[in-house]
């Protein structure tokens, strides 16, 4: 019997049982309730599951409101923690991929008209809570058009914390619960600038953050760039001319790009244009694409915008996912089933919901060249923080993400080594103190997604402390 086919089972016999679906939400406050998702269009019957969705109003003053989509776990909810998961781009949406995607409980189905249950869902472990964030991203909006061409990292961080503060004023159950943060990409951004605001404010409203954990992360300008062209180099992408050259003429010290360097990275994402960027291994989607998606194939040189970083391009592993998600989710049943697009003022409601906003991709000011300052202040304070990688992602290499992690200096607990699942190896990991840095083999710019068992095996060590075992198991 596969795997996939036996934890569908165990979920089945814990329904039988009445292990699965605890009646915590019972206990939820008539304005909670609202949001309740009784059910999906092409919702399968069976596991239950409790879920929400709606709107968190961020800033009353500007109009601003993230919309979020949250599972309750599978299993004795007040005594999980609670995840808050973010999509980066700067513009894709957390429902997307996320949940639609990666960890959530609910997959679209490759028809984009119904949804399948995913053995691998992270509801297993903790309660998940996606917010689709910033504002102007899925069904997120403002009613200040200004605030549009306004995105910058501090900004979306206040909104961000706004957004935690009021959705806990809401569910106060979970109020004094574990918090994570969790995500990926250009989250590798948002989360420790989230995790910093916290931290520093809260002594005045306490929530309970314990750490974060981020995948294939954006972190730093120099160390980031430096990686991707290495990866490039050394997986066969570009020519030993072409590395030699770009290397000459690029300093990724430097604030901006030159001319040269500009001209010479447009080669190296040239070559990346041929296959699939975020996973250098797979076979890329042959669909006839939208345009929405057409940045995907990082067909757009870029242009010497004055930026040390070129645009990111959209986040997704496979574009076909992307479109089955936008067919689901533009689907009137679908948004109000999810209470979505219901507080929209006129301009703003005929928005259509896009995987990634190529809008917020273009216009986004990335105002922060590095978050290592905040890993070193959130280390001493205490958080638990986890970086984990997919090692075929090119557009956030692993390379990179080493580079990063090495620069701290952190003392070494346990030195790099394999680790173990279904008896072959699952990636490495080397913990530091203070900092576990975990790859995961094979894997690409969505880990979930790639790897879904390893990647659940991966949270529940984060989680529980448990160990991702160090040796083939017989």
């Amino acid at each position: 019997m596969k795997r996939s086919e036996v934890m569908s089972l165990l979920i089945l016999l814990m329904l039988a049982f009445n292990i699965v679906g605890s009646k915590a939400t019972e206990t939820f406050s008539s304005s909670v309730e609202v949001d309740r998702v009784l059910s999906l269009p092409g919702q399968p019957s069976n596991p239950s599951i409790s879920q929400y969705s709606g709107y968190i109003t961020v800033n009353q003053n500007y109009g601003r409101a993230l919309f979020y989509w949250f599972f309750e776990a599978l299993s004795q909810p007040s005594d999980k923690p609670l995840l808050l998961w973010f999509n980066g781009g700067p513009g894709c949406s957390s429902i997307g991929y996320g949940a639609a995607v990666e960890i959530g409980p609910l997959t679209v189905n490759e028809k984009g008209d119904g949804l399948l249950f995913n053995n691998f869902t992270w509801i297993q472990e903790a309660n998940v809570l996606f917010v689709e964030s910033p504002v102007g991203v899925g069904f997120s909006y403002t009613n200040t058009s200004s605030d549009l061409t306004s995105l910058e990292d501090k900004f979306v961080a206040e909104d961000a914390y706004s957004f935690v503060v009021n959705w806990l004023a809401r569910y106060t159950q979970f109020k004094d619960q574990d918090l994570y943060l969790v995500g990926e990409s250009y989250a590798g951004h948002y989360i420790p600038q989230l995790a910093e605001l916290i931290f520093d404010r809260n002594n005045s409203t306490k929530i309970n953050l314990k750490g974060f954990i981020v995948g294939n992360p954006l972190t730093d300008d120099y160390y980031d760039s430096k990686g991707l062209l290495e990866y490039a180099w050394s997986h066969s992408v570009i020519s030993d001319e072409q590395y030699n050259k770009t290397k000459d003429v690029c300093d990724f010290k430097e604030l901006y790009w030159s001319s040269e360097c500009t001209t010479a990275m447009n080669v190296v994402f040239g070559k990346y244009r041929e296959i699939d960027v975020y996973n250098i291994y797979a076979p890329i989607c042959l669909l006839n694409k939208t345009s929405s998606m057409s940045a995907y194939y990082v067909n757009e040189e870029i242009e010497n915008y004055g930026l040390k970083r070129p645009r990111i391009f959209s986040e997704g592993y496979d574009p076909c996912y992307s479109i089955y998600a936008e067919e689901y989710f533009n689907r009137v049943d679908v948004q109000t089933s999810l209470h979505a697009n219901t507080n929209r003022k006129s301009a703003n409601t005929s928005v259509k919901w896009e995987v990634c906003k190529d809008s917020i991709l273009n216009t986004y000011n990335m105002t922060v060249q590095s978050v290592l300052p905040i890993y070193n202040k959130l280390i001493q304070g205490g958080l638990k923080i986890w970086i984990y990688s997919g090692d075929v992602d090119g557009r956030v290499p692993v390379i990179g993400s080493r580079y990063c992690v090495e620069s701290l200096g952190l003392p070494v607990k346990t030195p790099w080594r394999s680790w173990f699942h279904n008896r072959q190896v699952g990636g490495r990991l080397v913990e530091y103190d203070g900092l576990t840095l975990v790859t995961v083999r094979g894997a690409g710019h969505l880990v979930p997604l790639n790897k879904p068992s390893e990647a659940l095996a991966l949270l529940h060590s984060f989680l529980t402390g448990e160990d991702l075992s160090p040796q083939r198991d017989n």
